[in-house]
C-alpha cells in the first residue's frame, strides 16, 4: 500500500508501479505524539497526518508541497526515517507550469523505482487513467472547501437526504484516457496537463475556474468545509456567503472526533432545511383535514438542553395543554422522562394518550421516548413562527451555545450561525459571572439596569472574563455597572453571529437567557430595533418540537443513521 495526500498527486503513476494507492486522510484520536514534534498552531490535517503516521509508519507516502504545513509535516516525518516522496507543485496551469510538473513526475518515477525496486509499467499507467467520470444530473449537495476526514465524509453522506459530491481538494479528480505513446516525456507532458487542469484548489494562483463547481443546475445546497489553522478557504467562504443562491452551512474540523456533536448539530439543521416543509401555518391550524384527524389527540415536544430539559404538550387544536422544566443534570434520558412526566401530570394525561413525540436539543438522540429527533435550530424557528408569524430572525441563547436563525417569509430556515466552540455569550458564561459576583442569575438579570458608569468587559473567554470581573470588583466598581458591562459583552458576541447580513426585524429572543432583561435590552440596543421575548422563551424549542410532532401526520419517523464511528488510533 502507498498513501497519498491530495488530487494533484499522480496516483496513476503509483498504479503503474503496481502499488495500491490509498488516500491518507486520517482522523486522529488525539495529538499526543504530534504535539512533541510540531507546533499546535499548524494546520490540523498536518498534525493528524503526523500523529497517525508516527503510529503506523509502514507504508510509503506521496505528498505535494501545496502549503507550508505539509512541507513542515514532510520534514518531521523524514526525520522519523519514514519513506516520504514530496512533489513540488506549481501554483498555476500553463505551458511553463506543465513543463515544471512534467519534470517532477519524471523525478518521482525515478525516485520511486530506486526506493522500492519496482519498475514503471506504461500499460498499467494507461489502464489506471481510464475515462473521466460522467457528470450526474440528479439533485445533489456539494461538499466544498478544504478536505474532510474519511470518517466525517462518511457521516455527512449518511445524514444527507441527497447525494453528496466531494468537491474538496481530495475529490472531483479528473484524468482522461492516456495517449498511445512509448515516449515517457511526451506521456508525462500530457499527464501533467491533466493534473493541473482540474478545478483548482485555493492554493493555486488562478482560482477563477472554481466557479464551475457551483454552476451545476442540480445543486441544492453547499456544505463548506474548513480546517483548523488553515487560512486558505475562509476568504472563499466569505464571498460565497454573500453571493450563493442555494443554502450553505460552514463546518470546521480539527481532524479529531472531539467536535462530533457540534458538527452533527449543524449538519442535521442544514439537511432539515433542504427537506420539503411539512404542512403548517394558519390553514393547518384552522380546521384543515389534519386538524380534524388530530382532534382529541395530544402531541409532545421534549427539548433536552445542557442546562434544562423542557417539555410541552399540545392538543390537536394546537393549544398548549401543559409544560414542564427540570434541570438536565448528568442523566439526560432521566431528565427527559421527568420533564415528560411532569407535563403529563399537569395535563392530567398518561403516556398512552400522546400520539407522537419529537425530541430536540443536544441530548435529543438520548431521550428515548419514541418518535423522531430534530435539531433545535428547526424547532426554535418553528416555535417562534407559531408565536408570531411575522418573525424573520430568531436569537436563541441557551446554556452552552447561542444561535442566530434567519427565516424565509414562509417560516422555513433561511440560514443560521452558531457559537458552539466555547461558552462565550451563553447562559454558562452568565452563570460563571454571577458566581464570581456572589449573586444569583435572577439578581444578575436586573441589577445592571440601574447602572451609572460604563464598564467594558474586554475578554469574551469565560475564564479570562471571570478574572476581569474579579479585578473590577477589587478596583471598587459597582455591581450594577459590572453587570451592565456583562450584558453588553453577551450582546456583542451574539449580534456578531449575524456578520454583515445581521438580524432583521421582527426579531425574537428564545432560550433561557431571554429571561435576562438586561441582556435583552443590550441586544436590542446593538441591533438598533426592539427584540420580542415570548412569555416563556425557554419553552420555544419544546413548543416547536411539539408542533412538528403534530404536523408529522401518519408518517413513521425515518430511522436515524448510526452515530460517528469512534476514531481509532493510527487508522486512516
Amino acid at each position: 500500500m502507498t498513501e497519498y495526500g491530495c488530487k494533484y498527486v499522480p496516483v496513476e503513476i503509483l498504479e503503474g508501479f503496481g502499488a495500491r494507492p490509498v488516500l491518507c486522510n486520517p482522523c486522529a484520536e488525539n495529538f499526543e505524539r504530534a504535539d512533541r514534534v510540531i507546533h499546535r498552531d499548524v494546520c490540523a490535517y498536518a498534525r493528524a497526518l503526523i500523529e497517525t503516521r508516527m503510529r503506523r509508519p509502514d507504508s510509503a507516502l506521496v505528498l505535494t508541497d501545496c502549503c507550508d504545513s505539509l512541507r513542515r509535516a514532510c520534514d518531521v516525518l523524514r526525520a522519523q526515517n519514514q519513506r516520504i516522496f514530496l512533489l513540488h507543485l506549481p501554483r498555476r496551469d500553463g505551458p511553463c507550469a506543465r513543463e515544471f510538473y512534467r519534470r517532477e513526475l519524471c523525478r518521482l518515477i525515478d525516485e520511486f523505482s530506486a526506493g522500492t525496486g519496482a519498475q514503471f509499467d506504461r500499460a498499467r499507467f494507461r489502464e489506471a487513467c481510464g475515462e473521466k467520470p460522467e457528470v450526474s444530473s440528479a439533485p445533489s449537495v456539494a461538499l466544498l472547501g478544504a478536505r474532510v476526514s474519511d470518517r466525517l465524509l462518511e457521516r455527512i453522506r449518511a445524514l444527507s437526504p441527497l447525494p453528496v459530491a466531494n468537491l474538496t481538494c481530495t475529490g472531483n479528480r479528473r484524468v482522461g484516457p492516456a495517449p498511445e505513446t512509448d515516449d515517457r516525456e511526451e506521456l508525462m507532458d500530457w499527464y501533467a496537463g491533466e493534473l493541473l487542469s482540474q478545478p483548482p484548489c485555493m492554493r493555486m494562483t488562478d482560482i477563477a475556474p472554481r466557479r464551475e463547481l457551483l454552476e451545476d443546475p442540480n445543486l441544492c445546497g453547499v456544505i463548506y468545509s474548513t480546517v483548523s489553522f488553515c487560512d486558505y478557504y475562509g476568504f472563499e467562504y466569505a464571498g460565497l456567503r454573500k453571493s450563493l443562491s442555494v443554502p450553505m452551512v460552514k463546518i470546521e474540523t480539527d481532524y479529531t472526533g472531539q467536535a462530533d456533536a457540534q458538527l452533527e448539530n449543524r449538519l442535521d439543521a442544514f439537511f432539515e432545511a433542504l427537506r420539503p416543509p411539512r404542512p403548517s401555518g394558519p390553514k393547518a391550524a384552522r380546521g384543515g383535514p389534519q386538524s380534524r384527524a388530530d382532534a382529541g389527540r395530544y402531541f409532545a415536544g421534549i427539548d433536552s438542553g445542557s442546562t434544562s430539559t423542557n417539555a410541552v404538550i399540545l392538543g390537536g387544536d394546537r393549544r398548549i395543554v401543559s409544560s414542564a422544566v427540570v434541570p438536565t443534570g448528568a442523566d439526560a434520558p432521566e431528565s427527559a422522562r421527568r420533564a415528560f412526566a411532569g407535563a403529563l401530570q399537569k395535563a392530567g394525561l398518561d403516556g398512552a394518550q400522546i400520539a407522537r413525540t419529537v425530541a430536540t436539543g443536544y441530548g435529543r438522540t438520548a431521550v428515548g421516548l419514541g418518535g423522531r429527533d430534530v435539531t433545535e435550530i428547526t424547532c426554535h424557528a418553528r416555535g417562534a413562527r407559531f408565536l408570531n408569524p411575522a418573525v424573520r430572525t430568531v436569537i436563541d441563547i441557551g446554556g452552552q451555545d447561542s444561535k442566530m436563525i434567519r427565516l424565509h417569509p414562509d417560516g422555513t430556515v433561511k440560514d443560521f450561525t452558531m457559537n458552539d466552540k466555547c461558552a462565550a455569550g451563553t447562559g454558562r458564561f452568565l452563570e460563571m459571572m454571577a458566581q464570581s459576583l456572589g449573586v444569583t442569575l435572577k439578581e444578575l438579570s436586573t441589577c445592571g439596569l440601574r447602572w451609572k458608569e460604563e464598564v467594558t468587559i474586554s475578554s469574551m473567554c469565560s475564564v479570562f472574563a471571570q478574572s476581569e470581573v474579579v479585578s473590577l470588583v477589587a478596583a471598587g466598581k459597582r455591581l450594577p455597572d459590572i453587570a451592565h458591562g456583562l450584558y453588553g459583552a453577551v450582546a456583542s458576541k451574539v449580534t456578531a453571529l449575524g456578520g454583515r447580513t445581521g438580524a432583521e426585524p421582527v426579531c425574537m429572543m428564545t432560550g433561557g437567557v431571554a429571561n435576562n432583561a438586561g441582556v435583552v435590552r443590550a441586544v436590542s440596543e446593538k441591533l438598533g430595533f426592539p427584540v420580542e421575548v415570548p412569555e416563556h422563551p425557554e419553552l420555544c424549542g419544546a413548543l416547536g418540537a411539539a408542533l412538528l410532532a403534530l404536523e408529522d401526520g401518519g408518517t413513521a419517523p425515518a430511522g436515524r443513521p448510526k452515530q460517528f464511528p469512534r476514531a481509532k488510533p493510527g487508522r486512516a
